[in-house]
């Protein structure tokens, strides 16, 4: 993913005065622990210079949510990863959606609103309640569990994929394909070559699981090849809308639970307001959204020669936009390291802004919201009885494990 291009590029070479950072974002020790590093980040000025990628970066919540919603000087359609599709070598298809601009994008992301739209989702919240009480049911019965692969990882891996219409076989192969994906968008780092060998396979199976004739007769991908009988969608269109709703669907709304567990489980005194207000629920993991940031960070390329915050930006400088940093910046934010459940997280970029803002972000709320409102209605307590073990990605923030231990009310 190199692509040899000498340093005299002008997007290559920092801007000057802007601070230069020698940390490095897509390492463990930084994941471990990233919150120090987004203070670093945001109070050395509003712009920096990551020296060891050659790229602006920002912080701050106004710096992101400006270049986010400015698709036009801040280009999505040479990816929104480290590598630029106008000078390096692709590693997967570019998305239709995450990596395309108008027009291309308006018509893509209008097909993926039709077919995940909020009357669809009305639709999908009594199956979906359904499911959660029998989860929910089960794991009280058993006190004691993983809440990763028995719980934020089955929830979605059973209702989405069922509302798609995709077939049970193979289900498995989703969650590493996805790994893989939101691992390229940084460094070819050992994270991401880790990830290669287990979704080798899932490629091939996902290819398949999309085409036509492996959907079932109803659901989200019917829906979708309907637009394509209408004319609105080509065949192949169709089949990568699917590919991309199972992307937009399983990943982030996984670690987004997980996350929303996690969060629920450290604060006692926020479970405590939830179990005697389910209601509460949806708030919660728009919080936990906010707090952890499932997605935490993405590129853009700068497509004209520019300014931002007085700072002049050469064509092709790559931006590397903290979605997490911003969403604990203390200038947006009162007491931003502190989750709290009544908090109105209104305005956060934990599913991103402006018009590529994620496309399943309805989707994921209405599983967060149940999943949470189901454990509050039926246990009395959360709690997590053994250390929280991170899954290291490039680009989520997520957990590979959670002991837990609840008890029914």
């Amino acid at each position: 993913m190199t692509s040899g291009i000498p340093k005299s590029d002008p997007a290559l070479v920092p801007p000057p005065g802007l601070p230069i950072l020698d940390l490095d974002p897509f390492d463990y020790a930084y994941f471990d622990n990233p919150y120090p590093h987004h203070a670093i980040m945001r109070e050395a000025a509003p712009l920096f210079w990551l020296s060891r990628y050659n790229c602006i970066g920002t912080g701050r919540y106004d710096l992101v949510v400006e270049v986010l919603k400015d698709w036009e000087r801040f280009t999505s359609a040479r990816g929104v990863g480290l590598v630029d599709y106008a000078k390096d070598e692709r590693f997967r298809p570019q998305s239709m959606i995450l990596e395309a601009d108008p027009p291309v994008h308006t018509r893509t992301r209008s097909a993926m609103m039709k077919v995940l739209s909020p009357r669809v989702m009305r639709g999908l919240r009594k199956h979906f309640e359904n499911v959660a009480d029998e989860l929910i049911d089960e794991l009280l019965d058993r006190e004691v569990f993983d809440g990763i692969p028995d719980l934020a990882e089955r929830f979605p891996l059973t209702v989405f994929p069922d509302s798609l219409g995709m077939k049970r076989e193979g289900r498995e192969n989703l969650l590493p394909v996805g790994d893989l994906v939101f691992n390229s968008f940084g460094p070819e780092n050992e994270i991401f070559l880790k990830s290669k060998p287990l979704a080798e396979k899932g490629f091939a199976w996902l290819e398949m699981q999309c085409r036509r004739e492996n959907l079932a007769p109803t659901g989200f991908g019917k829906a979708m090849f309907d637009l394509v009988d209408e004319g609105h969608l080509v065949e192949r269109e169709g089949e990568v809308m699917v590919r991309a709703m199972l992307m937009a669907g399983v990943d982030t709304t996984v670690n987004g639970i997980g996350g929303g567990i996690y969060s629920l489980a450290k604060a006692p005194d926020q479970y405590a307001k939830l179990a005697e207000n389910p209601d509460l629920a949806r708030d919660a993991f728009e919080e936990a959204v906010r707090w952890i940031s499932p997605a935490q960070a993405f590129f853009r390329t700068v497509s004209q020669d520019t300014e931002l915050a007085g700072v002049h930006l050469a064509e092709g400088t790559k931006i590397f936009l903290v979605l997490s940093s911003a969403n604990r910046d203390p200038r947006k934010w009162e007491n931003p390291d502190r989750y709290d459940i009544t908090r109105k997280a209104i305005g956060h970029v934990g599913f991103g802004h402006g018009i590529h803002m994620c496309v399943g972000q309805n989707l994921a709320r209405l599983e967060g919201e149940i999943i949470l409102a189901t454990i509050a209605r039926k246990a009395k307590s959360l709690e997590l009885i053994g250390p929280a073990k991170l899954r290291y990605n490039n680009t989520l923030r997520g957990f590979a494990s959670l002991p837990l231990r609840i008890k029914a009310k």
